[in-house]
């Protein structure tokens, strides 16, 4: 089978499709000075656009593993997180205490999805 990668670059791609499924990284892309809400809902305004890409949307997360750089942070995040999703369609997830790449990232989120019935690779 085919592995379709979207905005490949040497380093990375944006999203990795093979047989159905996609795997792809958020961060917080137009604010790093953001606190954790607005870094949080950065990401998933930014998760929302790249399922758009597969024809799949948030009820089709499968899994989430979440870096977060400061615990104290975790309370706050989750309660965005659990108004982000909808009812019944939480993912499985880990959440990981980390340090980013960039010392101005809160939080980063890398998840696995299930593409659209409509899409082809």
């Amino acid at each position: 089978m085919k592995i379709h990668r979207i905005n490949p670059t040497k380093r990375w791609s944006d999203i990795t499709v093979f047989n159905g499924i996609a795997h792809f990284v958020e961060i917080a892309d137009a604010d790093t000075k953001a606190d954790i809400k607005g870094q949080a809902e950065q990401i998933f305004a930014q998760a929302e656009q790249s399922l758009k890409k597969i024809h799949s949307d948030k009820t089709r997360i499968l899994s989430a593993t979440i870096y977060l750089t400061n615990f104290t942070n975790l309370t706050a995040f989750n309660e965005l997180w659990d108004a982000w999703l909808e009812e019944g369609t939480a993912p499985s997830r880990a959440c990981v205490k980390a340090e980013l790449a960039n010392p101005d990232y809160l939080v980063e989120i890398s998840f696995v999805a299930a593409a659209g019935e409509g899409y082809i690779a």
